[in-house]
């Protein structure tokens, strides 16, 4: 029986094991997987806090629907039924400008309306189509914003995208690396109002309807009781091949495969053996456990960066606000120079993450321009925020409850140069044989981008292990 060990119990390894072994039962060959997971808990940053009727997310909350990935994991898990669509409230979106929240457009009359933009930045957006091209290299989210839609759309509807999704700095991420999808926009059509008037032309010749755009699209979905239901189905499903508090501290490569050394914690070391290996740790822990093997492989995976992120998670009772929050949120663009990223209304998305007569709020500070703040003590940082929610949504009530989420290495950053560093990874990979990378600092950070590549990385094993019958990708 051919041996599997994954390293990292975050949602990318716990996919990974979940679908080899699913993959290689039903060719009748059954395959032995072991995940070892360095924490007490499984499941990373997707991690539910229920109590009291709150359901505090510490990461994610969601993913959309318009991609198959996560939809068809969870169907393979036999769990449709846990799956929660957000409110329709989810759709009105804001963004702070000059000290109010102004909503996001969704239609070209509401985009004329709109107050987030001046008509010389509006003019400009509409300008698009006669931008320049593309120069050649990687060119930066900021640079591609700025070149098509103009630096004051660049300002206030790129900026505090990037920020809600990477906590990070659009001057300084990659465009191919960190919204392919828009590089691949202007690569076919060359731009992307032509890139929506050719999708609109196809969807239309196929007989598909539903609105077209560049933009992500989909219905935010989550779990009931939260995010951490998807982790919790998995778990169960692996049983006691999850080894919980065991961190791996030493990878070393024989004649017959891999021999994986662990520290559960207690001073004693256990070894596991491996046909093949999936690093489903952190872009710096395999780094770590490959210096032995390729200190150049290991030193592109060291210069992943991570940006700091805290959550400051507040309730407050819906009696003692003035107005309840309705809808996604706000984000805050950088150059309105405040200490926070934005606030998810989360009990308006998902209403059962609060119970009745309470509001339940997430505000991200911190991130890679501002990384000191993500590491104030709790009293400055509660402070900040209530003073910021107070200043934006008038809340002036003290809150019920609060909750400080810290992660001083959060959200990978895919910074310019990613793409080829990443490339340089899989060619350095290719000479390690029965050795695997499936985690978020390579190639998305979103729960269908995991749920994606777990799938692809469970048939790459499996093909390496039997390639007789290898997932279908």
């Amino acid at each position: 029986m051919e041996r599997l060990v994954v390293i990292g119990a975050g949602i990318s390894g716990l996919a990974t094991a979940f679908l080899a072994r699913l993959g290689a039962a039903a060719t009748g060959r059954p395959l032995s997987v072991t995940v070892l997971e360095a924490e007490a808990r499984a499941g990373g940053k997707m991690w539910s806090d229920r109590s009291d009727g709150f359901v505090i997310e510490h990461g994610p909350n969601g993913f959309l629907d318009n991609k198959p990935d996560t939809l068809d994991l969870v169907k393979d898990l036999g769990a449709s039924e846990k799956l929660l669509p957000a409110s329709e409230l989810a759709r009105k979106r804001f963004v702070c400008r000059r000290g109010r929240l102004e909503r996001l457009p969704e239609s070209p009359p509401a985009f004329l309306k709109s107050r987030i933009l001046t008509w010389k930045g509006k003019i400009r957006v509409l300008g698009e189509p006669f931008a320049k091209p593309a120069p050649q290299g990687d060119e930066s989210v900021a640079a591609f914003a700025a070149r098509r839609l103009g630096p004051e759309a660049r300002d206030y509807l790129i900026d505090p995208m990037v920020s809600g999704i990477y906590a990070g700095d659009p001057g300084n991420l990659s465009l191919r690396a960190a919204f392919p999808r828009i590089n691949e926009l202007e690569t076919q059509y060359g731009g992307l109002f032509k890139a929506m008037r050719g999708i609109s032309r196809e969807r239309k010749k196929a007989g598909q309807k539903g609105p077209t755009g560049a933009g992500p699209g989909g219905t935010l979905t989550s779990f009931k009781s939260g995010v951490q239901s998807l982790i919790d189905r998995l778990q169960q499903e692996l049983g006691s091949n999850l080894i919980l508090g065991a961190r791996a501290v030493g990878l070393e490569r024989g004649t017959s495969g891999y021999e994986v050394r662990a520290d559960q914690g207690d001073g004693q070391e256990t070894r596991h053996g491996a046909d093949a290996v999936v690093l489903s740790c952190p872009a710096w822990v395999a780094g770590e456990l490959l210096g032995d093997h390729d200190a150049t492989l290991a030193e592109d995976l060291n210069q992943v960066f991570y940006a700091p992120v805290t959550v400051l998670a507040t309730a407050f009772a819906t009696q003692d606000l003035g107005e309840e929050p309705d809808g996604f949120g706000f984000l805050v663009p950088h150059v309105e120079d405040r200490p926070i990223l934005g606030t998810l209304w989360d009990s308006s998305v998902f209403p059962d993450r609060a119970p009745d007569g309470q509001v339940l709020l997430r505000t991200m500070i911190g991130g890679a321009r501002r990384p000191e703040l993500a590491r104030l003590d709790d009293e400055v940082l509660t402070r900040t925020v209530l003073d910021q929610l107070k200043d934006l949504m008038g809340i002036r009530a003290t809150p019920t409850r609060v909750r400080v989420i810290r992660y001083d290495r959060g959200i990978p950053q895919y910074a310019l140069g990613h793409p080829e560093r990443v490339n340089r990874i899989d060619r350095a990979l290719g000479t390690l044989p029965g050795l695997f990378l499936c985690h978020n600092a390579y190639h998305g950070i979103a729960l269908n981008d995991c749920a994606r590549e777990a799938r692809k990385t469970a048939g790459r094993v499996l093909d390496y292990l039997q390639p007789d019958s290898a997932v279908e990708e």
